[in-house]
């Protein structure tokens, strides 16, 4: 049972509500002097929610891929486009008005750092769910890219307008 869930985090949103994330890097430290180590997420879940600000009454997707990479734990998943809140997240995503990732875990084995007052060095934990925030504890978990298919559809007619005209 996880009794405490932490919370930490580049986030990319297509038209149809496919997402992917940079959900923590191991380049650095978090806000509070957190530093997660390779190889702590494993192992990996096969799925897990995809929560709107850590709330769990706000399941707004699923996250279904995850990978360790030299630069952080990646994520993959996917939002439930045709539900009310995730609509909306969908939206404050594609404005730019939530750009960050959050993970909320249980730490299994970690020790203080000796370099920093409240930080600490986590080497293994259990990952519980992955958050749309709009201030992650991270300042490099952000969402990756944000693509809007208006956007698209507006360059492909500015495209063919040109076209028009030679």
């Amino acid at each position: 049972m996880i009794d405490f869930l932490e919370q930490k985090a580049a986030i990319g949103l297509t038209e149809e509500g496919a997402i992917t994330a940079l959900a923590w890097s191991f380049a650095s430290a978090d806000r509070y002097g957190d530093i997660i180590t390779k190889g702590a997420f494993a192992p990996l879940p096969a799925s897990l929610p995809m929560l709107f600000a850590h709330d769990p009454g706000q399941v707004v997707g699923v996250w279904d891929q995850f990978a360790e990479t030299p630069e952080g734990l990646e994520v993959r998943g996917r939002m439930f486009l045709g539900q009310t809140r995730a609509d909306e997240v969908r939206t404050m995503v594609q404005a730019g008005a939530i750009t960050g990732i959050s993970i909320g875990f249980d730490k299994r084995d970690w020790s203080p750092r000796a370099d920093h007052r409240t930080g600490r060095t986590i080497r293994s934990l259990t990952l519980a769910e992955v958050s749309l925030v709009s201030v992650p504890a991270h300042p490099r978990a952000r969402i990756r890219t944000a693509k809007n298919g208006q956007a698209a559809v507006a360059i492909a007619a500015a495209l063919n307008r040109f076209a028009l005209k030679l």
